[in-house]
């Protein structure tokens, strides 16, 4: 897409998104600061993507003085190419997480997630802008028989704690859609909607609060000093109590590399469908098999398609290899839906990261007073910003809570 786009990450200047992305065609104008008026604030987000606007739209609530800073424009590196699927399970199934930190902070984690969900349908009925936010169930689908019953053992589970889950046979998947599979688990409380409008309508929203919004800021250096944080920027000395960094999946200052595993996913999405009538519920869809195939449909009747997952290479953001990869897509899909008439009006390839554990990393640095990160790592990554932005208001204000230790740096 352009100079913008590229980020540091892990020392290589890299492409955050190539191809042509569904969510510009949806492009709002907002008018952004050019000097800054306040000599200190109280907190300072850098990253002005989906997590950083979400941070801040957490805490202007508080009444908060507040600036974004971004090396870019603001909404256009990620959160661009961010599909917009909201799970309220998890790449890592629950009892595969239960294992590993423990039952009570696992199902925790999993009502967190749900709790994140209600909390961005809120948001979203408070904006100036519609982010076509829509209620979903999901079908999870065992990709094969061996799946199949893992996805009875992981809705057993679910059941035991009370979490939203049914399961389905494959003749109840039969009876829905116009394919089969071994078996699925069909939750009810997920969502849908357009990442990108989402945040312009939270950056109009804090507009209105006099938040101020920079563009095209980088920041050089980061020092404490007795009145909290000093940021040297290209603009100049910015002064602040705290500061936040929601840098995506750029390699995050003063903290060692979080992210452990870093790909390249591809997506298409298709004309507008006329009749989506085979498509039960419109259902989000995604699978066990890893890296999994994922589907969504959109308000005016797209269908958006993802995976594909490889690791990072410059092949990988060609236009004839990211081509290659939506025309796959696309024929997966007329697979699962062969009476559409599928044809893609858009294809991109985008960097995507997750953290050796699956989970976010969400908190105050290790070492350093006043530095915060949040880093929605993983598939989930809307859902992981809204709940880390309740986390880091809380830690910033200095209120008790207890979710802050599942995702905390240093776990």
């Amino acid at each position: 897409m352009g100079k913008t786009n590229l980020s540091v990450i892990g020392g290589v200047f890299v492409d955050l998104h190539n191809g042509r992305l569904l969510w510009t065609d949806n492009l709002t104008e907002l008018e952004f600061n050019r000097n800054t008026t306040n000599k200190h604030y109280d907190a300072i987000i850098v990253g002005g993507g989906l997590s950083g606007t979400l941070c801040a739209y957490m805490l202007a609530q508080e009444g908060m003085k507040l600036a974004i800073i971004d090396k870019r424009r603001m909404a256009t590196g990620s959160t661009m190419a961010n599909t917009g699927l909201l799970h309220s399970l998890n790449d890592i199934m629950l009892k595969d997480l239960i294992a590993q930190i423990g039952e009570t902070k696992a199902v925790r984690f999993y009502r967190m997630c749900q709790e994140a969900i209600d909390k961005l349908e809120e948001a979203t009925a408070s904006l100036p802008i519609s982010s076509e936010f829509k209620r979903r169930k999901t079908l999870y689908y065992a990709s094969n028989e061996e799946d199949a019953v893992l996805l009875r053992k992981e809705y057993e589970t679910l059941r035991q704690f009370s979490l939203d889950a049914e399961f389905w046979n494959r003749g109840q998947i039969e009876n829905h859609f116009p394919f089969s599979k071994h078996a699925a688990i069909v939750t009810h409380q997920d969502a849908e909607m357009n990442p990108f409008q989402f945040s312009i309508g939270i950056l109009h929203h804090l507009k209105r609060l006099d938040v101020e919004l920079f563009n095209h800021v980088t920041v050089h250096n980061i020092t404490n000093c007795s009145s909290g944080i000093e940021l040297l920027t290209s603009m100049g000395t910015l002064k602040s109590e705290n500061v936040i960094f929601a840098t995506g999946y750029e390699t995050p200052p003063h903290l060692s590399r979080a992210s452990s595993n870093l790909d390249c996913t591809f997506v298409m999405a298709s004309e507008p469908i006329k009749d989506l009538s085979p498509w039960k519920d419109r259902m989000l869809i995604w699978e066990t098999k890893r890296p999994y195939l994922y589907l969504r449909t959109t308000a005016d009747g797209r269908i958006i398609a993802g995976g594909l997952d490889e690791k990072l290479h410059r092949t990988s953001k060609s236009k004839e290899w990211i081509r290659n990869r939506a025309e796959l897509l696309r024929k997966n899909v007329s697979e699962l839906f062969p009476m559409l008439e599928i044809k893609t009006a858009f294809s991109w390839g985008a960097v995507f990261g997750s953290s050796y554990d699956q989970l976010p990393l969400i908190g105050r640095h290790p070492a350093r007073e006043r530095i915060y990160y949040l880093l929605g790592y993983g598939g989930n990554g809307i859902v992981y910003s809204m709940l880390g932005s309740i986390i880091l208001r809380d830690l910033i204000l200095e209120r008790p809570n207890k979710d802050a230790d599942i995702v905390k740096l240093e776990r």
